[in-house]
């Protein structure tokens, strides 16, 4: 049995910000995984949007841990290495109940301290965004509203976390907890581990793990939403962040990526099944798009912003709300409450703490929320010195097209492999790539979300067999001993 200090579940953008954040203490962490790699889970189908606290309810943790979060967000991304895109954004209405929303929205960001908002009529918002629909009655603008991939951020968080200490587990599923003796003792499908505090960051599993301690209180139940990803060449079609308040709820949002794509969602479905209502989540469910939905949120592109050819999509992919209810016991079965609960659910239990249907702005505060969850569990085992050596910084892999002529050309005379390139959509090189294999990337899929491989055009159809040649001969020379354990990063590193 391995004893550490804090045993964290889960390495999803909350896992991975609270090993960070722990790692500033002077402590041994353990991050437990069940998939193959970090963000494998709800982290890596979102919106990526950085929100600025204005949709929160002022004075909950919410809506306080947004504000700081998003005007720190530049100083953190510098730290990690993960480029980000401050676009702006604009909230626009077509009708007057929407009107009041907005209305509603500004006067709640106002008191929150959100910065840089300013309320438009529809000329206005016509004038910074010329491609919207006629008919826009209101607008409210918002400076600090940015975007960022939510993958990158979570492997930069986990990079930076390991490099200062702490430990990573792989394809490991916790299977049981128990308290003994005043510490967490939890079995996994391969080895056994005793903790002094457990930080339960396991996403759409969270509720489930919590319920191997403790008597069910909160569960999460399932919305469903389906997003579309658009060429680069409709990038110049739009300038900010838009999103449309529909006069019967939640309308459209278009998101000018980082990457130069325009992403275009979400929509809002329900599980299927006669009991659905009053079924808990499971975190087994596929992310798996509707054709039907996707094709209503075509038509509502078409009818917000008519300029953008939503037809010019090039991949889709579904996503999962973790809507949090409180639950209680009736008759031998759980029953959720009706109400909602609209604030983050944050369990601390004696050791155990829970975080429970962290959704939007969850990306946001990630880093917030790890730093504080951070703090509690180093103050509960008393540990409260801090790590001289800690470095916040994490070094990126090097893009061969964010490089100069000259400064690829120096690369190059280096390394032969930072001028053969692998993926001609995104022009990512060998040398890219074979630096995410070193820094732990063992599946396409790894590789891609380090080095953005197979997310143009052509969805890695021209270059996903030659990546997979790449990582079956690191395997063979892993197998055969030839390749040395690297502790370093390579060279081809900012």
């Amino acid at each position: 049995m391995k004893n550490v200090d804090v045993l964290i579940i889960g390495a999803g953008l909350l896992g991975c910000f609270t090993a960070r954040n722990l790692a500033r203490y002077e402590m041994d962490i353990l991050v437990l995984e069940k998939e193959t790699d970090v963000s494998r889970g709800i982290s890596k189908a979102n919106t990526g949007i950085l929100y600025t606290g204005y949709d929160n309810r002022p004075g909950t943790l919410k809506s306080r841990l947004c504000v700081r979060a998003n005007e720190s967000f530049d100083a953190l991304a510098r730290e990690l290495g993960v480029p980000i895109k401050r676009t702006g954004s604009l909230i626009v209405s077509y009708g007057p109940k929407a009107d009041r929303v907005i209305q509603r929205k500004y006067n709640n960001g106002i008191r929150s301290g959100v910065k840089g908002l300013r309320l438009l009529d529809g000329s206005e918002a016509r004038e910074l965004e010329p491609g919207l629909a006629d008919g826009v009655t209101s607008a409210m603008y918002a400076s600090g509203t940015g975007t960022i991939n939510p993958w990158e951020l979570c492997i930069a968080a986990y990079e930076n976390a390991r490099d200062n200490g702490a430990e990573f587990s792989f394809n490991t599923k916790v299977q049981s907890i128990r308290k003994e003796n005043g510490r967490f003792i939890v079995e996994t499908d391969h080895d056994c581990y005793s903790a002094r505090a457990v930080v339960n960051a396991a996403g759409l599993s969270s509720d489930k793990i919590r319920e191997l301690v403790e008597r069910p209180l909160v569960r999460l139940y399932p919305t469903f939403a389906d997003y579309i990803v658009l060429d680069t060449s409709e990038n110049e079609k739009l300038n900010h962040i838009i999103f449309h308040e529909g006069e019967n709820g939640k309308g459209l949002t278009l998101v000018p990526t980082v990457d130069g794509n325009i992403l275009v969602g979400p929509t809002n479905r329900a599980p299927g099944g006669e009991d659905a209502a009053n079924t808990a989540f499971s975190a087994d469910t596929a992310f798996t798009t509707d054709a039907a939905s996707l094709s209503e949120l075509r038509e509502l592109c078409g009818a917000i912003f008519p300029s953008i050819d939503a037809g010019r999509q090039i991949r889709a992919f579904a996503s999962i709300r973790p809507n949090i209810y409180r639950v209680y016991e009736e008759s031998g079965k759980v029953v959720r409450d009706e109400a909602r609960i609209h604030d983050f659910s944050i369990l601390e239990e004696d050791g155990l703490f829970s975080l429970i249907g962290i959704k939007t702005p969850g990306l946001t505060i990630s880093n917030e929320l790890g730093r504080l969850t951070a703090d509690k569990a180093a103050a509960h085992i008393g540990r409260t010195s801090k790590r001289e050596t800690f470095d916040p910084t994490r070094r990126a892999i090097v893009r061969a097209r964010d490089l100069t002529v000259e400064e690829l050309a120096a690369r190059i005379e280096k390394d032969p492999g930072c001028g053969e390139i692998l993926c001609g959509c995104m022009n990512v090189t060998r040398a890219e790539i074979e630096e995410a294999i070193r820094r732990g990337a063992h599946d396409f899929e790894g590789i891609k979300h380090r080095t953005c491989v197979g997310m143009g055009r052509c969805q890695g159809s021209r270059c996903r067999k030659r990546i997979l040649d790449l990582l079956f001969e690191r395997d063979r020379m892993v197998d055969s001993g030839e390749a040395a354990a690297e502790k370093e990063y390579g060279t081809f590193c900012l």
